[in-house]
């Protein structure tokens, strides 16, 4: 097994042995299990130069020997499916899945398999940092002496991919199509710690909805910074995947510019509810609402109701209270999904609602909407405009906002799930 942090730097000499130059990368080609090796580029004293792997005829701990004498010597350029293994990927970020962190490439091992020297593994432990800063030798000999172990880790190249076309960073393989089933909380971290040219290739692997839900769960500033590198039509896309506060409150971050544009591409009827939200006051309880809630006819059984749901298919933040309005569209009662099951299909739902629900006006400040949902003990409080027409609610979650900060709200288990 070779290292590529001990191959940089040996000679590179000719048939009779006069040196050319020095190695300044290995190339390998992109696709296969473990890529092979296909040239190297060597420095020499006016510039790099290309040598084909079938031009070196012994490769050790001395360098390379080559078998010809005559060589191109026109200055190296990287072809589309090539990894410059120095260039492009020591010191790069990797997402660990299993670990659910990013790790950064400290060296790559190279070994010879079915005749070939193919890259095998990356190392990502302790060793490998030492061995770079050429320390390794010393380092180890200490901690013999110490009757102690210097940490190494290896990820098998066949779980590692390129990210994106500039091979600016790589993530694991086999877990790729796992990457959409971490919990979303666990990706955003992950993003987070990703510098920004390197969450372009996890953003990309991601469906608009899984990525809608990542955004939710990221600081501000990273959100803006993500729907920024976003097109215009795709952040429009995720947007729309967004519960209407998270997308209004996102938006309202943006520069004007960018996020008229974005709202141009978005569906006429979730642009105007992000604008209609964004037209309330941000610390008011019409500015921490979302409009996705249940609501059934009072005229209804309790079976009507169960079948007006099916019906409705509802995307609702939460499925916990199903809320009765009149014809005009007042609050007048309140229904949990319990009690709505368990009554005989042809009860009036009048007759096992919760009347006159305790409710926040639409320009309540956030104190009197925590108070509330805190005093009441609830899930969901509902939102009313001055003629008791509902509007919206605020979730638990949101209201907590108030009294909790965001990166500690986080932590604590969501309650709510959103239907689709």
């Amino acid at each position: 097994m070779r290292f590529l942090t001990r191959c940089v730097g040996l000679p590179v000499r000719d048939p009779s042995g006069e040196p050319l130059g020095a190695i300044a990368d290995l190339i390998v080609a992109i696709g296969g299990k473990y890529p092979p090796v296909t040239g190297l580029v060597v420095r020499t004293d006016r510039r790099r130069i290309f040598i084909p792997w079938s031009d070196v005829d012994v490769f050790d701990d001395d360098g390379a020997h080559l078998r010809v004498r005559t060589i191109d010597i026109g200055n190296f350029h990287q072809r589309q499916n090539e990894i410059l293994l120095k260039a492009n990927l020591l010191d790069r970020q990797i997402v660990d899945i299993e670990g659910r962190k990013v790790i950064r490439v400290n060296d790559l091992s190279l070994d010879n398999v079915d005749g070939r020297l193919r890259l095998v593994a990356v190392d990502v432990g302790a060793a490998g940092l030492l061995r770079r800063l050429g320390a390794e030798g010393a380092i180890r000999g200490l901690a013999r002496r110490l009757n102690l172990t210097i940490p190494e880790r290896y990820i098998d190249w066949e779980d590692v991919d390129p990210l994106d076309t500039t091979i600016a960073s790589v993530k694991l393989r086999v877990p790729h199509g796992k990457l959409a089933e971490l919990h979303p909380a666990d990706l955003a971290s992950i993003i987070e710690d990703l510098a920004p040219r390197d969450r372009v290739g996890v953003l990309a692997s991601l469906d608009d909805e899984a990525l809608a839900d990542v955004v939710e769960e990221l600081e501000p500033e990273t959100q803006v910074d993500v729907m920024e590198d976003l097109s215009p039509e795709r952040a429009a896309d995720i947007l729309e995947e967004m519960s209407p506060d998270d997308a209004a409150d996102l938006v309202a971050d943006l520069d004007q510019e960018t996020r008229d544009e974005i709202l141009a591409h978005m569906e006429k009827d979730e642009a105007d509810e992000v604008q209609e939200l964004l037209g309330y006051d941000e610390d008011s309880a019409g500015g921490l609402m979302t409009t996705e809630f249940i609501a059934v006819e009072e005229r209804l059984t309790a079976g009507g109701a169960i079948d007006r749901l099916r019906e409705l298919e509802p995307d609702a933040e939460t499925v916990y209270y199903v809320y009765v309005l009149d014809d005009d569209g007042r609050l007048v009662g309140v229904l949990s999904l319990r009690d709505l099951i368990i009554a005989r299909p042809d009860t009036p739902i009048r007759e096992v609602m919760i009347r006159e629900p305790k409710a926040v006006n639409v320009n309540a400040d956030q104190d009197e909407v925590a108070e509330v949902v805190a005093h009441y003990n609830l899930l969901a409080v509902p939102v009313v405009d001055d003629d008791g027409v509902m509007m919206g609610i605020v979730t638990v979650d949101d209201a907590l906002d108030t009294v909790i900060p965001t990166a500690w709200k986080k932590r604590l288990p969501r309650v709510f799930s959103r239907l689709g």
